[in-house]
């Protein structure tokens, strides 16, 4: 299935209605092309992808809107966001004419905080790539302002049906993104915000759902005996072996393995690029590379370099124009590609799907952005999780509305009651009120040393109790257990 390609997407992050026509036409239809692609130059030397680099950020500047935005009406580029940080530069510093009340990092983040995004019916996958963008623009994706948490916006879509699935049933790449954007964007100090638990049953779906060839699809292959014998797709497969990798899968893991084996039986002999399913292009290497990079594999080494000498790398440089930097969508294109220069570039830069901000240049320029404290009155959401220790697990976003500039548990869970999505998260607790320890969730109570614990942003856990201070932003994870 053709990757996604359009950030607005309903089904993926990013998608075109002329790549989902083409999936009509054979794909054997595309082996000549493919293998005559034109050779890259030689291998890429160090001073070659740092000149690809340079060329590239001056590329995407120029996609910048004269207002400063990359997303918008008519505008969506904010995957820039993820390129540029993987290049080293800062989305702050990145201004329209120099003038610095527009640049990137607060056009976006006043976007996102905007009640209206991403539309009137948002799907999970418009929330997972505001929050890999935003990481990446060095805005906290749980504390874009007040109102706007990004992790609890994902955690809405968590499937209590079949719990590690995120978004519509049928799909898998929402879970896919889902895994990359809470085990990817993490906290501002590089701590992973969101339990081990919840990381575990993303993972345990992604692997239901590789498919025998090693690779992956954009859509569910669990319990398919038929979809998961067929053809894997080479962006699905970078973007499932980054997810993978960023939520603590080691490179050595079998699963990884047999995607590198899919990936390396795609390589073209001659060029360095991987034979995708509609040809060979610069996205579908882009997201491949990527995928390897979050990996901590060397792209441009091994099992990657042809009998030929060629790389991934060589072949995303050989799609470049230079000195303008940005880069074609597929051999012969005669201009470049705005998402194809996206998705080089962080390819190159050697960065996955989301990168730290790095520091900025512009004076007085924080590497980060983020709301400091609930505003009273104003509606707010968490991302909450409880586990009950049994396997178990349940998330969902607690709307709130705090009547301070801190909560505490309690409101959390009294809200959770009555305001959680989906519900059912939390059914009961005790003590109902006052600021003592809680002694008993959904039915679960205390016995010996086996206690509720609770852990904010990924501390350590520790005894729950309802005075427990609750910031803004706070990713609140419960957990039944010794």
């Amino acid at each position: 299935m053709p990757r996604p390609r359009t950030p607005g997407s309903r089904t993926a992050p990013r998608r075109t209605a002329t790549r989902r026509a083409a999936f009509v036409v054979p794909v054997a239809a595309f082996g000549a092309f493919a293998l005559t692609v034109l050779p890259a130059a030689a291998t890429s030397t160090p001073a070659q992808i740092a000149t690809s680099r340079t060329n590239g950020v001056g590329y995407l500047k120029s996609l910048q809107g004269a207002d400063g935005s990359y997303a918008g009406s008519g505008l969506s580029n904010e995957w820039a966001f993820s390129a540029l940080a993987a290049a080293g530069t800062a989305a702050v510093d990145v201004a329209p004419g120099g003038d610095t009340t527009k640049n990137a990092r607060t056009v976006y983040r006043n976007l996102l905080a905007t009640a209206g995004w991403p539309s009137a019916a948002p799907v999970v996958t418009d929330y997972e790539r505001g929050a890999l963008n935003a990481y990446a623009a060095g805005i906290d994706p749980a504390r874009v302002s007040a109102s706007r948490n990004l992790v609890a916006d994902i955690y809405g879509h968590w499937q209590s049906a079949e719990p590690g699935y995120f978004g519509q049933s049928g799909l898998y790449n929402g879970t896919a993104f889902a895994a990359l954007a809470l085990g990817g964007a993490r906290t501002q100090a590089g701590g992973q915000r969101v339990p081990k638990a919840l990381l575990d049953s993303m993972i345990t779906r992604i692997r239901a759902n590789q498919h025998h060839d090693g690779g992956w699809n954009f859509s569910k292959a669990e319990g398919d005996p038929d979809a998961l014998n067929s053809a894997s797709d080479i962006d699905m497969t970078g973007a499932s072996m980054a997810a993978l990798c960023v939520s603590g899968v080691a490179k050595t893991d079998p699963d990884i393995l047999r995607a590198k084996a899919f990936l390396k039986g795609k390589l073209v002999l001659s060029s360095g690029a991987f034979n995708a399913m509609f040809g060979v292009n610069t996205d579908s290497n882009g997201w491949a590379v990527s995928g390897l990079n979050a990996c901590g594999i060397d792209a441009q080494t091994g099992d990657f370099r042809t009998s030929l000498g060629k790389t991934p790398v060589d072949f995303l440089i050989s799609q470049q124009f230079n000195p303008g930097g940005g880069f074609r969508y597929q051999p012969g294109d005669t201009s470049p590609q705005p998402y194809a220069s996206i998705d080089g570039l962080r390819a190159v830069s050697g960065g996955g799907f989301t990168t730290a901000p790095p520091t900025p240049v512009t004076a007085g320029a924080p590497q980060w952005v983020a709301e400091s404290a609930f505003t009273p009155g104003t509606p707010a959401k968490l991302a909450l999780t409880v586990d009950n220790g049994t396997g178990t697990l349940q998330a969902c976003s607690v709307a709130l509305t705090p009547t301070g500039t801190t909560a505490t548990l309690g409101d959390v869970l009294n809200a959770a009651a009555s305001a959680a999505t989906p519900a059912g998260c939390v059914t009961g607790v005790t003590p109902a009120s006052g600021t003592g320890a809680i002694t008993a969730l959904n039915g679960t109570a205390n016995s010996g040393a086996a206690t509720w614990k609770v852990s904010l942003d990924g501390a350590a856990f520790a005894g729950a109790a309802r005075n427990t201070v609750i910031h803004v932003g706070d990713t609140v994870a419960l957990r039944f257990g010794s």
